[in-house]
């Protein structure tokens, strides 16, 4: 019985923190240290963010090309993500197939481009747009708001059906599945967070520093650009050129949505 009781005291002990903020708070849950948490600790906490007036044209997602390399942002982003590429021809920029080693779950998956199949891979915002929204990009120019809708540092390729459950949730309401890229994840919130001087609520900071707890050594990640499908053998997944122009060029003409 005496066993038992310490069991039962232990996980309880263990339990509390996760399930009441307050007493995660009390035992230390929130307070967290390294490269990644000095950064959170830098981000402004607003706990009346408005999500009104939000619509998702307002970020121009795929009508920019910032690097000036041509190509369409979803298959700039599907060259750098996805491995053993396969271009619809040679040079171009449309990404055929590939394999996707998804960060949020953790599976491997097959893409390939289809009326059917294209949406089973998806091109995440990481800070989703509507909580940019909230969080600042209200009080945006368009000019400012389109750079952050097309940025490749708050673009991943995910799982589909992954990206549509997490939805405009901050990481207070979502996180991957797959726990080994939750540190990664929250990370690259945070520096995109950082970049744009995007606020935090008070619940999404506390969500955050709780995964960092697992990862002081975390470290900010270089801003990298898209890869850019250059001209090489067909079939092989190239790995492309920097942006060639600082000045954001708009798309001239129109993609089909996951086509």
């Amino acid at each position: 019985m005496i066993i038992v009781a310490m069991l039962v005291g232990v996980a309880v002990g263990l339990a509390l923190p996760r399930v009441n903020p307050p007493v995660a708070r009390i035992t230390g849950e929130y307070a967290v240290s390294g490269p990644v948490a000095d950064v959170l600790h830098t981000l402004a906490i607003d706990d009346r963010q408005s999500g009104k007036g939000y619509r998702r044209d307002e970020f121009g997602y795929r009508q920019t090309d910032d690097d000036g390399n041509g190509c369409d942002i979803r298959d700039d982003i599907l060259a750098r993500d996805l491995h053993d590429v396969r271009f619809t021809v040679t040079g171009g920029c449309t990404v055929r197939s590939g394999t996707l080693e998804d960060p949020y779950t953790g599976r491997t998956m097959m893409f390939t481009r289809g009326t059917m199949s294209s949406a089973d891979v998806q091109i995440d915002h990481v800070v989703a747009l509507e909580n940019a929204w909230r969080s600042g990009a209200r009080e945006w120019t368009r000019a400012q708001r389109y750079r952050f809708g097309n940025d490749p540092m708050n673009l991943l390729a995910v799982e589909g059906k992954a990206n549509e459950e997490k939805g405009s949730a901050s990481a207070a309401y979502w996180l991957p599945t797959n726990s080994g890229f939750r540190c990664t994840y929250v990370t690259l919130q945070i520096t995109v967070k950082a970049a744009y001087r995007l606020s935090v609520t008070p619940q999404e900071r506390e969500a955050m520093a709780a995964v960092l707890r697992g990862c002081p050594g975390q470290r900010i990640p270089e801003r990298q650009p898209a890869l850019h499908p250059a001209s090489s053998a067909y079939g092989v997944s190239p790995y492309g050129t920097r942006a060639r122009q600082a000045v954001p060029q708009h798309v001239t003409r129109r993609y089909i949505t996951d086509l």
